[in-house]
């Protein structure tokens, strides 16, 4: 088992020396503050496999405005960033900031975005705000991307759609999908895609039981 007290105190002083040493190049910026951004999501992870549920809400709220300010001076198409802000939140368990990034993300043209990246950050945005209809709209057309993990869409499809026996095969698939990887963001163990999908599903009363490392004990 992972010390999980090790790697978050590994990823908060990842954060810290990110902080201590931010260029004034805007391009540069950006890139140190994404990758603050993913420091601070991994040491909330962390934390959340230790059971420290305060300070995982506190590192994911910093992962959030992290990801926010290095959006500024990004490329244009960069969607990761509204994705890991919108994330973030869900995994606080803060919703009212959740909605407010979701909001954001549409503002900046997610859902008119012709990349699957962008589809994505539409998709979750419209699930966070209640918007079911143009969720699985939008989780209908990442099931024709090649590229983009197919039971993650179907896992965002039957949460729009509020179907609990599709949902439980795919959100069972998303996990397989990270139990069977040899890479995660930040090198933490973790499936954090599948917990943010959680949290959506259970907002619509669906409660599906997954038990993994991967995820934190019940």
């Amino acid at each position: 088992m992972p010390d999980w007290q090790e790697i978050a105190t590994r990823e908060e002083s990842r954060y810290l020396d990110g902080e201590a040493r931010l260029p004034d190049d805007p391009d540069m910026r950006q890139r140190q503050l994404t990758r603050m951004g993913n420091a601070a999501n991994g040491a909330g992870l962390a934390e959340l496999m230790a059971g420290d549920e305060e300070g995982a809400t506190r590192w994911f709220a910093r992962a959030a405005d992290r990801y926010r300010e290095s959006y500024e001076h990004a490329p244009a198409g960069s969607w990761g960033r509204p994705i890991g802000a919108v994330k973030t939140r869900v995994l606080a368990g803060d919703w009212a900031g959740a909605e407010r990034d979701a909001q954001w993300a549409l503002d900046e043209g997610a859902s008119d975005a012709e990349s699957p990246i962008g589809s994505y950050a539409a998709c979750l945005a419209q699930l966070v705000l209640g918007r079911s209809r143009d969720a699985r709209i939008l989780a209908d057309t990442l099931r024709t991307h090649e590229g983009f993990p197919p039971a993650v869409a179907d896992a965002l499809a039957f949460v729009a759609a509020e179907d609990v026996v599709g949902y439980t095969g795919a959100i069972e698939a998303v996990l397989e999908s990270f139990e069977t990887r040899a890479e995660y963001l930040e090198d933490v163990p973790v499936a954090d895609t599948v917990l943010v999908l959680q949290a959506l599903a259970q907002r619509r009363g669906i409660d599906v039981e997954l038990e993994s490392p991967l995820l934190p004990p019940t």
